[in-house]
């Protein structure tokens, strides 16, 4: 161990180093060591005197470190089983905001949840379930979404999201989501072109009951842009036709984890490109394209 940091500190050491062949030989050894060098090149750069070109360069090193185990995070997440949304959502927000703090974040949701689940009990119905869930995500914690072309990173990012009580749609609606089926309620994401909804599946053929036909196996529909208003496949189809999409399964049916965290990276992409943050936005748009 003793040997593995002595390497690292001389090689930070070495980062300064006018030639550019010995600092492309250096950087590649740090970034194969990656994740075990990061505390040390953050040290450096906080205490180092050695000038603007040393803190450029571990700048650099520091954030394609990041990438590089961010990338291999989310590879990682989108081979795995579970998919867990939250945990997709976490990595894709660690994008915009490197140091993110994961326990923050769950504890942000098991206290929304838990102020949600006191108000459920078995006897309700699925329509009180979500008036109740409405009533206390956006009536009491206030949540909203911004009704905007554009976003910025933080309006993506759920762990910012989860601060402000605010941001894009799409966002909102992963808290959402993420919170019910914590819950055992049926929610899941439409990605629907340019918007963002959630299907309350229909596990219980309550459509059957109630004589209604739905042929995407949803019971109704939540749209968090107006605060969990409920919505048929009528209106779904209403929306798409204004916008002179032709209608299909994928926009009545809910989508898999990984196409919502492929859209969340999307989404956050374009946010870069909004803001000025080219670099940024090449950067996901490689990771995209990866995965």
């Amino acid at each position: 161990m003793d040997s593995k940091i002595n390497k690292i500190n001389a090689l930070i050491r070495l980062i300064e180093d006018p030639d550019n062949i010995v600092f492309d030989q250096v950087k590649k050894e740090l970034l194969k060591i990656g994740d075990e060098a990061l505390s040390y090149l953050e040290r450096a750069a906080k205490i180092n005197s050695f000038g603007c070109q040393f803190n450029e360069r571990v700048s650099l090193l520091i954030d394609e470190i990041h990438r590089n185990a961010l990338k291999i995070e989310l590879i990682q997440w989108v081979n795995s089983e579970e998919k867990d949304l939250l945990l997709g959502s976490i990595i894709v927000s660690k994008q915009h905001d490197t140091y993110l703090e994961d326990s923050l974040v769950h504890e942000s949701i098991q206290s929304l949840r838990r102020d949600i689940w006191l108000e459920l009990n078995d006897y309700q119905t699925s329509f009180e379930q979500i008036k109740i869930f409405n009533r206390i995500f956006f009536g009491v914690s206030q949540f909203k979404c911004l009704n905007k072309d554009r976003y910025n990173p933080d309006e993506i990012d759920i762990s910012k999201v989860l601060e402000t009580k605010q941001g894009a749609p799409l966002a909102i609606g992963l808290i959402y989501s993420i919170i019910a089926q914590s819950l055992d309620i049926p929610v899941y994401g439409v990605n629907l072109p340019n918007s963002f909804v959630l299907a309350f599946m229909d596990y219980n053929q309550s459509n059957f009951v109630i004589n209604q036909q739905n042929d995407f196996g949803v019971l109704f529909y939540i749209n968090p842009r107006s605060f969990g208003e409920i919505l048929d496949a009528s209106e779904i189809d209403a929306f798409l036709t204004a916008r002179n999409l032709d209608p299909n399964r994928s926009h009545f049916e809910p989508c898999s984890n990984s196409r919502l965290i492929k859209r969340m990276l999307e989404d956050l992409m374009l946010s870069f490109y909004h803001i000025g943050e080219a670099q940024k936005a090449s950067d996901l748009n490689e990771l995209i394209n990866s995965i």
